[in-house]
């Protein structure tokens, strides 16, 4: 598609829609325990709609997470279930490549939560070493702050597998990380990183992002939300899905409308982050096609 590779969507909140279960703080994780074969079904969704890459429900599988919920004993079971599903799809699809997604340690969102950089690394370390041997890159999602780069990147590296970071900026001003540090700062320390990317963020705040992005030596893009905004509920512990909205002014044609602008900047990776579906992801393909 001109040189663009195309990410899928959200997966978090597809399966949400397509489970009659509530919420629960494990959010994605919960769901594919109960059902694995509606994570199978989003991947597949997205390939269809001409998603290039899948990227594995492995987000939220953190050993802080399932030590709250008496799950630690499935810690790598899950990522292998998680995995399981992506390879499914992709094999049926018949083409496509699988992600291996890192998210943040402590919670989204809250660099204030992100452990020491030692116990980081090492938990980092631990996923990458379980995702690695079946993935094709690895993705650090939600990267929130400079300390929480650095330590993804010394942790997810060294595997063998191109290791992409994806920072999470600010939705009123894309030049800076949640922490409030210059988005700079952290592509400064990112050497090593095969591609940087702006995710889970507004769709306007990626321009300013992409800006600083474009910069590096390497393959840049962006993933954006159509949530409305990130709640003060949401910031708590342990917080449910049902915090965040979707956005109502943000549908395939409006969001498609934001990423060739980012494709227009120089972007070579684009897909869509939480509230993003199969829907928003056909209508990008069909444009990158035309």
């Amino acid at each position: 598609m001109n040189g663009v590779a195309l990410l899928d969507g959200g997966m978090g909140q597809e399966l949400i829609a397509r489970s009659d279960a509530p919420p629960t703080p494990l959010w994605s994780t919960d769901v594919m325990r109960q059902a694995p074969h509606l994570v199978r079904d989003v991947h597949a969704d997205f390939f269809a709609a001409g998603a290039e890459i899948a990227t594995a429900n492995t987000y939220a599988i953190h050993r802080d997470r399932l030590v709250r919920e008496g799950l630690e004993d499935q810690f790598e079971a899950l990522h292998n279930l998680a995995l399981d599903q992506a390879h499914g799809a992709r094999d049926a699809h018949g083409s496509g490549r699988i992600a291996g997604a890192i998210g943040p340690l402590g919670a989204s969102y809250r660099p204030d939560a992100h452990p020491d950089h030692i116990v980081a690394v090492g938990l980092y370390s631990e996923i990458a070493t379980l995702l690695a041997p079946r993935c094709d890159v690895l993705i650090a999602e939600t990267v929130a702050s400079v300390a929480h780069a650095i330590a993804v990147l010394e942790g997810a590296s060294g595997h063998d597998v191109p290791v992409w970071l994806a920072f999470t900026v600010d939705d009123e001003d894309g030049s800076r990380l949640r922490s409030g540090e210059a988005l700079a700062d952290a592509v400064a320390v990112s050497s090593g990183a095969a591609a940087l990317l702006a995710n889970c963020s507004a769709p306007e705040a990626m321009p300013a992002a992409l800006e600083v992005l474009g910069k590096g030596a390497v393959p840049f893009g962006a993933y954006a939300n159509g949530f409305t905004q990130i709640t003060k509920a949401f910031l708590g512990e342990a917080p449910t899905v049902d915090a965040l909205k979707a956005r109502r002014d943000m549908g395939p044609e409006a969001y498609a409308d934001h990423v060739m602008g980012w494709v227009d900047r120089g972007a070579t990776i684009v897909g869509g982050c939480c509230e993003v579906g199969p829907a928003h992801i056909a209508e990008i393909a069909r444009r990158l096609a035309r």
